[in-house]
């Protein structure tokens, strides 16, 4: 994937060679799904809204300043559109006390007891305000930086960080419990005994 590459197809579109537009689908066809997907958490609601962000910016090509990186452009409709269809129709979740940790950790294989944890640390943001829970997305999810993260929202630099702020101390609110479980020392019922 290249900068030039992007601005090639845009430039054949713009002039009338809408089969160009492949190209740019074929580019940025899996990111705009994974970012959709970390806002919903549903496959083919992701798709769907993948598919919408595309057509938009099909319509919308000719609104791109060439200053900015296409990336850029690209990312900032699509989180957009992602964050009006949420707010339209939410996505169904379980409220984050109905996440259910095993019984007994210790015979159940880590691997799976850090995909629960991962499950229950996507729960707790998906119930975090929309305006928290966005910039989570983008900044930890997508891996964009602050810069990329205020773009993509059109927001100031300095508003993202005060939202990072406050959604990582939002969350750790959220995961406390879940936190404090895994940090409780196990008493065996011999330990129990010798105690008393």
């Amino acid at each position: 994937m290249s900068p030039a590459d992007d601005q090639n197809d845009a430039a054949r579109v713009l002039a009338g060679d809408t089969s160009a537009f492949e190209g740019i689908v074929r580019r940025w066809q899996s990111p705009l799904i994974n970012l959709a997907y970390r806002f919903c958490r549903d496959r083919s609601r992701s798709e769907e809204m993948a598919q919408e962000a595309f057509l938009r910016a099909f319509r919308n090509l000719a609104s791109w300043r060439q200053e900015a990186a296409f990336s850029t452009w690209l990312f900032a409709l699509a989180t957009n559109l992602y964050c009006s269809e949420l707010r339209r129709v939410p996505p169904i979740t379980l409220p984050f006390d109905e996440v259910h940790e095993p019984h007994d950790p210790r015979s159940i294989d880590g691997d799976l007891e850090q995909r629960n944890q991962e499950a229950a640390i996507h729960k707790a943001v998906q119930t975090l305000p929309p305006k928290y829970r966005d910039v989570l997305v983008l900044y930890y999810f997508h891996q964009m930086d602050v810069p990329t993260t205020a773009s993509s929202l059109s927001l100031p630099a300095g508003t993202v960080k005060a939202r990072l702020f406050r959604a990582r101390d939002l969350l750790r609110g959220k995961l406390q419990p879940l936190v404090n479980r895994h940090a409780a020392p196990r008493v065996t019922d011999r330990q129990a005994r010798e105690s008393l």
